[in-house]
């Protein structure tokens, strides 16, 4: 499925606007990441535990809302927006979520 952030398709004809989708992901670290994460965050660097964090909770929004699009018959989702947030208690889970716009086109 094509999905792009544009609001048109360059080339191609957008032929129905179907709906709004949304996918969510929220994925809470554990102790150890947060641990060292804090010891990153001291000596400097990248935290690669974070990241992959990032990727995985970003890859399983964006599947969900694959799928909602695919149930409503789109073949490309346009206008996507990405969101990250820090949600919990002392900021202990990550929230990512997606969103767009399902379409058909041509």
């Amino acid at each position: 499925m094509l999905k792009t952030t544009t609001s048109n398709i360059d080339g191609h004809k957008i032929t129905e606007y179907l709906d709004v989708v949304v996918g969510e992901a929220i994925l809470g670290a554990n102790i150890f990441k947060d641990l060292f994460g804090a010891i990153r965050d001291i000596v400097g660097g990248r935290s690669g535990a974070y990241e992959a964090e990032m990727g995985k909770a970003r890859q399983i929004a964006f599947d969900e809302m694959e799928e909602k699009a695919r149930a409503l018959g789109a073949n490309g989702i346009i206008g996507i927006d990405i969101d990250y947030e820090v949600v919990g208690e002392k900021g202990s889970m990550m929230m990512v979520s997606v969103s767009g716009t399902a379409v058909r086109y041509s």
